[in-house]
């Protein structure tokens, strides 16, 4: 059975940093790209970045190019998200996603998905 469990979400002020995990379990992980996506509330379910199997490749939503890091442990089997200079229009929750083709993020799709992480940024 597969797991993507996500974790480090919370509350914090414009400004600050936090980082996202997601453990997956029930699958070969290096298999997979990973990928985050977001939904805001009375938003739409947006990408976010992804990073493919060796780790070598990302690309990021514009408005998040430059402050977010997308990472990857292959032996730990976690993906993770560094978030910096947080802003209010981040607040959302933070999903991660496998996908064996990394191209798919970008049209939204994935082959498994977590239950999400609320990140919520104050001003």
């Amino acid at each position: 059975q597969v797991q993507l469990v996500e974790s480090g979400g919370g509350l914090v002020q414009a400004g600050d940093s936090l980082r996202l995990s997601c453990a997956a379990s029930g699958l070969t992980f290096s298999e997979y790209a990973v990928g985050w996506f977001r939904q805001g509330p009375g938003k739409e379910r947006e990408f976010v970045a992804a990073i493919d199997w060796t780790g070598a490749f990302t690309y990021y939503l514009d408005s998040v190019q430059g402050r977010f890091t997308i990472s990857r442990d292959n032996a730990k089997n976690r993906g993770y998200l560094q978030m910096n200079s947080l802003k209010p229009e981040d607040t959302a929750v933070y999903y991660c996603a496998l996908s064996r083709i990394m191209s798919s993020f970008r049209a939204g799709r994935s082959d498994y998905r977590g239950q999400g992480t609320q990140v919520t940024v104050s001003s």
